[in-house]
């Protein structure tokens, strides 16, 4: 049996910035005893740029950073872009339970009635061998836009949710969707959620806008019961929050997207 401070250990989640929120919203809303430790590694983002390579090394050494100064018992990379470069990479060297956040392909496969389907990712997740794969597994009959999007994970950095820049990227993005018989988009990359109001405007209320978040915070669940990792205390779990970029910066955009007061502290790893 496990010792009850293992039970209390926190759970690691992180992304290359604020997007990650999108799943931490539904982590804490699912499992609200469990302590959390949010890092957004800002002063490499994007990561949507990146190559794969890069994203390993990163990624291995948020995982050491979380294992050496908060003790995690698990990690969520809550980044479709590191998910789908590193996460198999990371498993094979850590003993510790990690979920990882996929496009959420499959779901969109079975709700679609046109058999069109779009996905809307950065670069990297777009060009992806692990995106290739969930398309050729699910997408089999289907017809499928694989969209990647520059500089718009940049912009909800910013917090910029819908100013002209993000309406100019997002109509830009979204012809394609637009000018087809889509009727799912696929938010493939945590970021998005927080686009949904400006995307909807765009493509109205026929076209169903999918992402993971929800089958995240499930998986999670499930993890921490198979490795009876389940904190079982009363009250409400603490969130602490961490930015290797501003923390200023990330704690207004935070606050903004999470619409609760956040105080981030800044640290190097």
């Amino acid at each position: 049996m496990l010792d009850i401070n293992k039970k209390e250990q926190p759970i690691g989640v992180f992304d290359s910035g604020v997007g990650g929120l999108s799943v931490l919203i539904e982590l804490k809303r699912l499992l609200p005893n469990e302590n959390f430790v949010f890092l957004a590694d800002q002063k490499q983002v994007p990561y949507g740029e990146k190559s794969k390579r890069k994203l390993v090394a990163l990624a291995k050494r948020v995982t050491n950073y979380f294992i050496n100064n908060h003790n995690i018992k698990m990690m969520v990379v809550a980044c479709n872009t590191s998910t789908c470069s590193s996460v198999d990479e990371i498993r094979k060297l850590y003993t510790l339970p990690i979920v990882g956040t996929v496009p959420a392909i499959k779901v969109a496969m079975e709700k679609t009635k046109s058999g069109t389907v779009a996905i809307i990712s950065t670069p990297s997740t777009s060009k992806s061998e692990t995106l290739r794969k969930l398309i050729k597994k699910y997408g089999l009959g289907k017809n499928v836009l694989n969209i990647g999007c520059k500089n718009l994970e940049d912009a909800v950095e910013e917090g910029e949710l819908s100013s002209p820049k993000v309406k100019h990227l997002l109509a830009k993005y979204l012809k394609r969707v637009k000018n087809s018989n889509t009727d799912c988009l696929v938010l493939g990359c945590t970021h998005y959620p927080f686009l949904k109001g400006a995307i909807r405007k765009i493509l109205g209320s026929n076209v169903k806008l999918i992402d993971g978040n929800k089958a995240i915070a499930r998986q999670t669940g499930n993890l921490l019961a198979n490795n009876f990792l389940e904190n079982n205390q009363r009250k409400q779990g603490k969130t602490l929050y961490f930015t290797t970029g501003n923390p200023e910066k990330f704690s207004k955009v935070a606050s903004k997207l999470l619409k609760t007061y956040i105080k981030a502290k800044q640290v190097k790893i």
